[in-house]
């Protein structure tokens, strides 16, 4: 009976073995994904910023220009690209709409972001634009892979709508989670007007007539939770600028913006807790279910051996037959 019960352990074990790996090298891989309809918004914030106001053509100081930026899984866009690319894709539709002090629109930024669910590698699929037009991504923008690695990563910048490093440059605790610190800056970078413009008379178009160029630099600031490559804070200390062309008249450069964006510190709190929720359903893919298998499976194996030693420790001795009675010889 022992050593049948030690067959079903071995056979436990073995199991609990095979499942560790498989856990975290084939069903991690597949399972830990972005949601298609995921939705997450998040406003920021640049206090004493300067910014342009176009009916006067001059810039000023202002308490504070305000950013919020949203982030909408588009399921149905989705689904369509996942018939021709045969993987998991998610569709962002982000938006970044700007704002003044007094809540007035100073621009609005569309973006359609198309990536693979599971590496969060772009996908290049009809409709991937930036303010209305079409774009090629290359590397990643708004979220790092799962187990974000100590290392440069190639990022997205949609004003300049160009590729560059984002440098690791150390570990550090943010609000009680380990995080990596990443930092990227756009040098001086000629870029498009947005499409929308908070005058109706200016125009993209009427101020490509006069000659005048926009101009762009920042830099980019991330703080993020590794395990689930989700950023837990971020920050932007950025310049924009006219150049040239009659419109400024004898200026060189007119300042369109400039200022130190930050996080609104109730967005802050919201998203270190998301994070923390998600981090522990990833943990549970690639460490608490295997290491717990793989413990298992020495627990089974060492109570299997155990058992087969007990089945073969000799037990006390058989009791003696009584001999048969021996043939007795005749008489003569």
């Amino acid at each position: 009976m022992r050593r049948k019960a030690s067959l079903v352990l071995l056979a436990f074990a073995v199991f609990c073995a095979a499942m560790s790996p498989l856990m975290r090298w084939y069903a991690f891989p597949r399972l830990a994904k972005i949601p298609p309809s995921q939705y997450q918004d998040a406003v920021l914030e640049a206090k004493d910023a300067t910014l342009i106001d176009y009916s006067t053509m001059k810039a000023k100081k202002v308490p504070k220009v305000t950013i919020v930026q949203t982030l909408k899984g588009n399921v149905e866009a989705s689904e369509k690209i996942e018939k021709s690319a045969d993987r998991d894709v998610v569709v962002w539709d982000a938006l970044s709409y700007i704002q003044d002090s007094k809540g007035k629109m100073v621009s609005k930024i569309p973006e359609r972001y198309i990536f693979d669910a599971h590496s969060q590698e772009p996908v290049h699929a009809t409709g991937e634009m930036v303010d209305g037009d079409p774009v090629k991504r290359e590397g990643i923008e708004f979220k790092w892979p799962f187990l974000t690695e100590k290392r440069d990563y190639e990022y997205f910048d949609a004003q300049a709508r160009i590729t560059r490093p984002i440098h690791y440059k150390g570990t550090q605790t943010f609000r009680g989670v380990k995080v990596y610190y990443f930092e990227q800056t756009i040098p001086w970078t000629k870029v498009p007007f947005p499409k929308t413009m908070p005058v109706k008379d200016i125009t993209p178009e009427s101020l490509a007539k006069t000659g005048t160029t926009r101009w762009y630099t920042t830099v980019r600031k991330f703080w993020v939770e590794p395990t689930t490559g989700a950023p837990v804070y971020g920050e932007e200390i950025q310049r924009n600028e006219l150049r040239g062309g009659t419109l400024l008249g004898d200026r060189d450069r007119l300042t369109v913006f400039a200022g130190h964006v930050k996080m609104r510190e109730d967005y802050i709190k919201s998203t270190v807790d998301l994070v923390k929720s998600q981090r522990v359903l990833v943990l549970l893919l690639t460490s608490y279910l295997p290491w717990g298998f793989l413990g298992l499976g020495g627990l089974l194996l060492a109570l299997s051996l155990w058992l087969e030693a007990r089945s073969r420790r000799p037990g006390d001795p058989a009791p003696t037959a009584e001999a048969e009675p021996e043939p007795q010889p005749a008489n003569a």
